[in-house]
């Protein structure tokens, strides 16, 4: 097969067995407007934005707002629903369609026994933990931070964080105190929860050192909740003086059943995100109540087509959005299933096993992730029940077309796949799935609902057929409210809308087709120009990982000034029992000057232990390019934000022996 064959196609009935169909027969209905395929669909949502986010609001949510959706729809700035109030908790705990009894989350990890719990159950956790933070005095606006794992606790606390209007931002205990700080010294916390440590596939990790070292480097703090997940019995002044255990939190008021979710303005910040900080200090991204809930409703019930009786699973830490994404699945009415652990311990059926045991509906993972079991060999549909699984979602990086067809073959031959992208600057994917449409091999189906996506050409120009920088040409709710500290909205302006005026750059390359799918080729800034040939670096890793003896790669640019070619070297770690020898290097070689281009052929092909990635598995291009060209590593990367934080030391020493760089 090749790219852009049809993989899956919808079944007849899609119009009444989706919400997405039902949802498009209601507006035709309704507005009298011709609504026939997917594309009228999304042309009548970018083009009657107000209409068709307050649609979403009334049928998706139940929510009445009177008055304009989008009277002013400038961008940075636009202003949603002007007046209206709501509480993200309170929707999210409504459950919409679920009944009280009904399992909401399903809580699998390495470090305890299972964790169910009813919606009827986490409402109640929900309101003890609230009562517990209010006792500790938060209000509206102030920041709770959280240095959890994916467990039930981390759901409950930000819920509850959100249902006083208190600001919640997350942290994975696998961040170093470095980055972590990094992140929370800006938004400046006044309550911290965090854990001893983790269990990850076989291996104990303690972290009360990491986080008695954030708590000295926070002066803003006034409470630390200590949570004893690695070893219940934990002293809580093992991690910090004066703690207070999660049960001391949840036993305030142990008669608390309701939760007292204050509604708040539409644009009230309900949690910070951060940038990868692989390239500075990392941006704090405001989020509101209201365009999270819309946006994450959308997503969920209508390209998802997530509902009750669902049973959701994305692997994520709590560092990576796709967790915030993930929790918001009782907004529809699915259940949640959290996990904690490593997916690749005892091996990489390990999530298959989980989406069996758990009875998933929907399984998301990472493209690599998907990668990787291909290149292994792996048939989950041979070893596993996998009956219950519908859909499985992709993002993290493009999905190549032998990631598509894997899927395919090896999990399940009728079930909607959809490879996703869009990220942690709008906590949701702008590209993506819809169940409409066909699945095709190597593409992105289509430019998601209300999400009006272009490819602009170096003039400003918009473009269909080929490649062109990634902008978003109308607002989305949940565009960022601002970053945090940023007064005046220089940093949010610089950040998105400096390139094209009024228009969001995102810093992708993106080739939109005259059907709409589209091809995302990887970072605008990672590009290798040789020559004026460009070739997004997504196409140069589809060449590269797929040869057997890659276990990942990295490749980096280093532009002569003079305008040359300048010089590209190409990194590569070798997959267990192999080695980067001349065999390779010549295999490499001849594949890449045959698919890509004779100015695609590295200069140089060097073997490394490992790739540097962050640790939402992202490759560290830009950082790496940096150090090369002279950069300080510790102002380059921010190594605890890393997965590996010791994997940037080759890249160091390199860069060192080919003519200096700052020591760091």
């Amino acid at each position: 097969m090749s790219a852009g064959d049809v993989l899956w196609t919808p079944p007849a009935d899609v119009r009444t067995s989706t919400r997405m169909g039902r949802f498009m027969t209601a507006v035709a209905t309704d507005t009298g407007v011709a609504l026939d395929t997917y594309d009228d669909l999304w042309a009548w949502s970018v083009d009657h934005l107000g209409d068709f986010w307050t649609r979403v609001a009334q049928d998706l949510l139940g929510l009445e707002w009177g008055g304009p959706a989008l009277p002013d729809a400038s961008m940075p700035g636009a202003d949603w629903f002007p007046g209206a109030r709501l509480n993200h908790a309170a929707c999210v705990l409504a459950g919409n369609g679920m009944a009280d009894d009904d399992v909401a989350i399903l809580a699998r990890s390495q470090t305890r026994a299972p964790v169910d719990l009813t919606l009827a159950e986490l409402r109640t956790a929900v309101a003890r933990c609230a009562a517990g933070l209010r006792s500790l005095g938060v209000s509206p606006g102030d920041r709770v931070a959280a240095y959890l794992p994916n467990i039930p606790e981390a759901m409950i606390a930000f819920l509850a964080t959100a249902s006083l209007g208190a600001v919640w931002s997350s942290c994975a205990p696998e961040f170093g105190t470095r980055a972590v700080v990094d992140r929370w010294s800006q938004i400046e916390p006044t309550v911290l929860l965090a854990v001893d440590g983790y269990r990850y596939g076989a291996k104990d990790v303690d972290r009360r050192t990491q986080v008695r070292e954030i708590v000295a480097a926070l002066p803003s703090l006034d409470h630390v909740v200590a949570l004893g997940y690695l070893d219940p019995d934990v002293p809580p002044a093992d991690l910090a003086d004066g703690a207070i255990s999660w049960s001391d939190l949840d036993g305030v008021d142990p008669s608390a059943v309701e939760v007292r979710a204050e509604p708040v303005p539409f644009d009230h910040p309900l949690y910070v995100l951060y940038s990868s900080g692989t390239t500075g200090l990392p941006k704090p991204i405001v989020h509101g109540h209201g365009g999270i809930t819309l946006e994450h409703a959308k997503a969920l019930a209508l390209h998802l087509d997530l509902g009750p009786q669902d049973r959701f699973f994305w692997f994520s830490t709590t560092g990576w959005m796709m967790w915030n994404f993930l929790v918001s699945g009782p907004l529809v009415g699915a259940a949640v299933v959290l996990f904690d652990g490593d997916p690749g311990h005892p091996d990489l059926g390990a999530l298959w096993s989980l989406a069996e045991e758990t009875g998933a509906t929907y399984v998301g993972v990472s493209a690599p992730f998907l990668m990787a079991c291909h290149k292994a060999g792996l048939r989950p549909r041979d070893d596993h029940d996998l009956s219950a699984v519908r859909g499985v979602g992709s993002t993290g990086a493009p999905l190549p077309p032998e990631g598509f067809e894997w899927v395919y073959e090896a999990v399940h031959d009728d079930l909607h796949l959809g490879s996703i992208s869009g990220g942690t600057d709008v906590c949701t994917a702008f590209v993506g799935s819809a169940p409409l449409l066909p699945v095709r091999s190597g593409e992105i189906a289509c430019r998601m609902l209300g999400c009006r996506v272009e490819a602009f050409d170096p003039t400003g120009e918009p473009v269909l057929g080929q490649q062109g920088e990634l902008v978003i040409t109308a607002p989305m709710p949940s565009m960022p409210v601002g970053f945090w500290g940023d007064e005046d909205g220089s940093r949010l302006q610089a950040s998105y809308f400096d390139d094209f005026p009024g228009v969001w750059r995102h810093g992708d390359w993106i080739t939109i087709a005259e059907s709409g799918a589209c091809v995302i080729s990887g970072r605008s800034d990672a590009t290798l120009n040789r020559g004026g040939v460009r070739i997004g670096t997504a196409e140069f890793y589809r060449v590269v990982d797929a040869q057997p003896f890659v276990g990942d790669s990295l490749v980096v640019h280093l532009e002569d000034p003079a305008g040359g070619l300048g010089e590209l070297l190409l990194f590569v770690a070798p997959a267990p029992g192999f080695a980067v020898d001349d065999d390779a290097r010549a295999t490499l070689v001849r594949e890449l000057r045959s698919a890509l281009s004779p100015r695609h052929v590295p200069d140089e092909i060097l073997a490394v232990a490992a790739v540097p990635r962050t640790l939402s598995g992202k490759r560290l291009e830009i950082p790496v390019k940096k150090i090369l060209q002279g950069a300080d590593p510790d102002v380059a990367a921010s190594r605890g934000a890393l997965k590996d934080p010791t994997a940037l030391e080759e890249y160091v020493a390199l860069a060192r022996r080919r003519g200096g760089v700052a020591d760091g």
